[in-house]
């Protein structure tokens, strides 16, 4: 602002002189070097220089052992991640093996009380058969002794541990039955995250179903089929021949008839196809808690009979469902899946403790001897299997539409797929001028 003013009021700005360096700035080549000064160097001692070279360099405090004296270069300190993990490790393995010797034991306690039923209504009882004890064990230990079953010998040849929550087992050589198929369904309680998971699912979805433990149990009838499915030697034919002249017929009328649990009637008819197929009423002979879903009420005055009555009552919460059909369980999408397999189906609850199996003993004996009833009682008026075959009818028309829908829609595709490779032909013979 000063030099402003000045030069607006006509006040020359002074200029330093000129220093001598500056004029001959123009003259000089090379910028002049600074003087050297000479840098002090201070005197060492030779004590000082050696105790500076003596100086160690830095190294971790670990005491020099052999290669497997670890506890001498180690501290619990080193440890402290493994110390943490341990538990958790441990307490998975225990649950993981507490869980499976659980589910055995569960499943030994029901083959006890319910495979007695089953040898004495079959010949063959498990994948293996029963083992027959030799002559040496009859004569050491004895005949009841060397009869008598341990839990391993159960598990092993009775019953078998197909996964660590599902047991089965098969057994045949029965009058109208072919074989039958048994499978123990139990907790995960060797994994206790899934086991929770699936609760949880159940809770909040209705769709999902809550896990619980079952014995599911299916039958299949020979429905007349003796000569097709029993192994026969050539020998032995004639007799055989005569001996299923003799006997009463299996065979018996195709129908789907079941007794249920209300609790679990919404899942059976979601997951099963052949239950659609039938409606629902309920019947004042049997509990309150039960529903009767059929096709006719014709089956259900011949299928109520008194024995199963009181068998369903003694069952109690156990009993699940007593399943007559022949239809499939999945929904079939071609004809020849329609086709009608005759089988029973038994679902109950398991308990741990062997004195609960005592009130569900008696609907499992009625369903081993079900085919015998159904051989002598079910064969029911021309009326009755006319309906019953105009619902399968009508089952088999819808899938016949669909299968034809979808054969004229192969056509039509095959159809243009010719004519595009006919017309491509042409094209290839014919010339350039043909082709304009």
């Amino acid at each position: 602002m000063a030099d402003y003013l000045k030069s607006y009021f006509g006040v020359a700005k002074s200029t330093p002189p000129p220093s001598p360096a500056s004029e001959e700035a123009d003259f000089a080549d090379f910028p002049a070097a600074p003087d050297p000064s000479p840098v002090s160097i201070l005197p060492v001692s030779a004590a000082a220089a050696t105790a500076y070279n003596a100086q160690p360099t830095v190294a971790p405090n670990v005491a020099f052992t052999k290669w497997y004296r670890v506890w001498e270069r180690t501290s619990p300190q080193d440890f402290i991640q493994e110390a943490v993990a341990l538990p958790f490790v441990i307490i998975v393995l225990g649950l993981h093996f507490w869980g499976r010797r659980k589910n055995r034991r569960i499943a030994n306690t029901w083959a006890k009380v319910h495979l007695p039923a089953l040898e004495q209504e079959f010949a063959v009882v498990g994948l293996v058969g029963k083992k027959q004890p030799s002559l040496d064990d009859v004569q050491s230990s004895g005949l009841l002794q060397a009869t008598s079953k341990s839990e391993d010998d159960v598990t092993d040849s009775l019953l078998k541990e197909k996964t660590a929550q599902e047991f089965i087992t098969y057994a045949t050589g029965r009058q109208n039955v072919a074989f039958v198929d048994i499978k123990l369904s139990l907790f995960k309680r060797y994994n206790p995250l899934t086991l929770i998971l699936e609760y949880l699912l159940s809770f909040f979805f209705d769709s999902a179903r809550p896990p619980m433990e079952r014995m599911e149990a299916t039958a299949y009838t020979f429905d007349g089929r003796e000569k097709d499915l029993v192994p026969r030697k050539k020998q032995d034919q004639e007799a055989q021949d005569s001996r299923f002249k003799g006997s009463q017929s299996s065979a018996y009328d195709g129908f789907v008839w079941a007794v249920v649990h209300k609790d679990h009637m919404r899942y059976l008819r979601e997951d099963r196809y052949d239950l659609s197929l039938t409606s629902t009423k309920d019947s004042v002979k049997l509990p309150p808690w039960t529903t009767v879903m059929t096709e006719n009420a014709e089956i259900t005055e011949s299928m109520l009979t008194p024995d199963l009555i009181k068998a369903v009552e003694s069952a109690g919460d156990e009993f699940e469902c007593l399943i007559i059909t022949d239809q499939p369980i999945d929904k079939p999408h071609k004809l020849n899946e329609t086709s009608p397999r005759k089988r029973l189906y038994l679902s109950l609850r398991l308990h741990s403790s062997p004195e609960t199996y005592n009130s569900s003993l008696p609907i499992f004996n009625y369903f081993l001897r079900l085919p015998d009833t159904l051989a002598s009682h079910a064969h029911y008026r021309a009326e009755v299997l006319r309906k019953l075959r105009s619902t399968r009818e009508e089952e088999m028309r819808k899938l016949r539409k669909v299968d034809e829908v979808e054969k004229a829609e192969e056509r039509r595709v095959e159809g243009d797929k010719k004519r595009k490779e006919a017309r491509d032909q042409k094209l290839k013979a014919m010339s350039a001028e043909e082709q304009r």
